[in-house]
């Protein structure tokens, strides 16, 4: 399972981390996505990290504010938020593939619960 955490309210202009904790599976072996949902619209992808070999997908509405990494030794995977604006304001979820490699939400069959992300001032 997944257990995503670091939400909570931040000024614009301000950071949040976000951590996904997994368990109970292979956690190397599997990709991870970030997807937030915010209120009344659907939900779309931010990021994702492949299993091996580094591979990184941004959505271009947070490309060059957003950082994605892994530990596999800790079974975490990090999104580094900065220069957060009104509009990432969502519920973030993490999810993984068993794909190396996936930016299609369909193909994330495990999901954590969500963090909320609240950017206000």
């Amino acid at each position: 399972q997944l257990q995503a955490s670091g939400g909570g309210l931040v000024q614009p202009g301000g950071s949040l981390r976000l951590s996904c904790a997994a368990s109970g599976f292979s956690f190397d072996r599997y990709a991870i996505g970030w997807f937030r949902q915010a209120p009344g619209k659907g939900r779309e992808g931010v990021s994702c990290i492949s299993s091996v070999g580094g591979r990184i997908f941004y959505a271009n509405s947070v490309k060059g504010r957003f950082t994605v990494s892994r530990d596999d030794a800790k079974d975490t995977v990090s999104l580094q938020m900065n220069s957060l604006k009104p509009e990432d304001a969502a519920v973030y979820y993490c999810a993984a593939t068993r794909r190396l490699y996936s930016e299609l939400e369909t193909e994330y069959n495990s999901w954590g619960q969500g963090t909320q992300v609240t950017v206000s001032s």
